[in-house]
């Protein structure tokens, strides 16, 4: 596929499941034969949208995040499935002046609208990228690849397809947040 003016659309494939046991999770790519692509890291993730929400309720996201030491600004398009795997074009740019990246955006109207943290370490594995996320409302793994790598890693690592969640964190935690509505307006650890 490409964009118009000839540049290659990039899009992301992938699936989210909950997991029980990351330690045990961590056993089975060992034994898979993955490789960790990189240690445990703390992700923070803010998410900008307008005053309307035009960008969530077309699907889309602007997402800033600030891991290791580093700031990218990420685009994600309306998600579409195929064969159960989410599917969405993505662009991503690293930001070297976070303050004026807020600036911009806040110059086009947009805002921040949810902020979450997670706690993230990847595996390669199968052509695949294997991330466990601990998160404020539980563990999960996320296997990003082409579809048929990704079936191929779930069998690997013995995980139900069935169980995968098409949500993202923010839909997941604005679920939590109907059922308690005690819990902080974003999803970060105490």
């Amino acid at each position: 596929m490409s964009a118009a003016g000839g540049g290659a659309v990039r899009e992301e494939s992938e699936v989210k499941l909950p997991c029980r046991d990351l330690e045990a999770l961590r056993g089975k790519l060992r034994a898979a034969g993955a490789s960790l692509h990189a240690p445990e890291h703390f992700e923070s993730n803010e998410l900008y949208d307008d005053a309307d929400g035009r960008l969530a309720s077309g699907g889309r996201l602007l997402r800033v995040r600030e891991a290791a030491g580093s700031t990218t600004l990420t685009y994600k398009g309306p998600p579409r499935f195929l064969g159960g795997v989410k599917v969405r074009e993505e662009r991503e740019t690293t930001v070297a002046n976070v303050r004026e990246l807020a600036a911009i955006l806040g110059g086009l109207g947009l805002s921040r609208k949810f902020r979450y943290e997670k706690k993230r370490e990847e595996w390669n594995l199968h052509a695949c990228v294997i991330a466990l996320d601990h998160t404020p409302i539980g563990e999960f793994v996320e296997i990003e690849g082409a579809p048929g790598d990704i079936r191929r890693a779930l069998g690997a690592l013995e995980l139900d397809f069935s169980t995968a969640i098409p949500y993202s964190y923010a839909r997941l935690y604005l679920d939590r947040r109907k059922k308690d509505p005690s819990l902080p307006p974003d999803m970060v650890f105490s």
